[in-house]
């Protein structure tokens, strides 16, 4: 398994595609692993890309260092790890959490970015994000099993449609449960903590960067209006609602999501 030396810690990445170029780096959501983009984005996107993905601290294999960390540690550890890989730019794709980080990641180190794509995320958390980003970080404090906490989700994360396929959500329960196998509930919670501090607002107009920001009609989670204020602040941001699909808009549109992305980065 690929793992950098990173800050003096070893960071867990894979590689897909052999394109030359600048390559596409995908940055998972929070609770998950970057496993997570393998079955639908990665063969799709290594096709016209070298797709690069990783796991965030003490996710996986890749060590922790321990102790409470933010967004900004995050997107210095990717910014690290490009460094460590040679990658002079990338262009970034992030998924709620890993929207979060890419968000950091063009304020903290921009010439590390070509382009943004930011999905289901926010630039601060309101109350409601506040309130079940609490809520989930005292279930996983509280010794759950990861099949309920990921229950728990995903009534957040899918469109009503997908819900009701009884089949598709026990497909998807045992692929999530397994994709926090890597997380302890320790670690989960710090990532919530990491969510609930995270505050881009007031930096969002610094943001030199062309932007695509995608966001699913029915997402719950992070509805449109907290898409649309990052598409207001962000100078060079492009909105595009994509009709069917919520939270997990990537899984549930994958086809249109691919084809968005890679007609953007074009």
């Amino acid at each position: 398994m690929p793992r950098a030396l990173v800050r003096l810690r070893k960071v867990y990445y894979e590689s897909h595609g052999e394109h030359p170029g600048t390559p596409l780096l995908l940055l998972h959501g929070m609770g998950g692993s970057c496993r997570g983009w393998l079955p639908l984005q990665v063969p799709i996107l290594s096709r016209e890309r070298r797709v690069l993905i990783t796991d965030y601290r003490g996710v996986g294999e890749t060590e922790d260092p321990g102790g409470p960390f933010g967004i900004s540690d995050l997107a210095d550890d990717t910014d690290a790890l490009l460094e460590a890989l040679g990658v002079e730019s990338a262009d970034v794709v992030g998924s709620f959490m890993g929207g979060m980080v890419a968000q950091e990641l063009a304020l903290r180190h921009p010439s590390r970015v070509r382009h943004l794509v930011l999905v289901g995320t926010f630039a601060r958390p309101d109350a409601r994000r506040r309130m079940i980003l609490r809520h989930w970080r005292d279930l996983a404090l509280s010794g759950l099993p990861a099949l309920q906490i990921t229950r728990e989700r995903l009534i957040w994360t899918l469109q009503d449609e997908t819900l009701e396929q009884t089949d598709l959500i026990d497909g998807m329960l045992e692929h999530m449960a397994g994709e926090m196998a890597p997380l302890s509930g320790e670690l989960l919670a710090r990532q919530c903590e990491a969510c609930l501090a995270h505050d881009s607002y007031d930096r969002l107009r610094q943001i030199p960067h062309r932007t695509l920001i995608l966001c699913g009609r029915q997402d719950i989670l992070t509805p449109p209006k907290l898409h649309r204020e990052l598409a207001d602040e962000i100078p060079r941001a492009e909105l595009v609602t994509l009709a069917y699909g919520g939270h997990l808009v990537m899984m549930e549109s994958a086809q249109r999501f691919n084809e968005l992305v890679l007609q953007f980065l074009k």
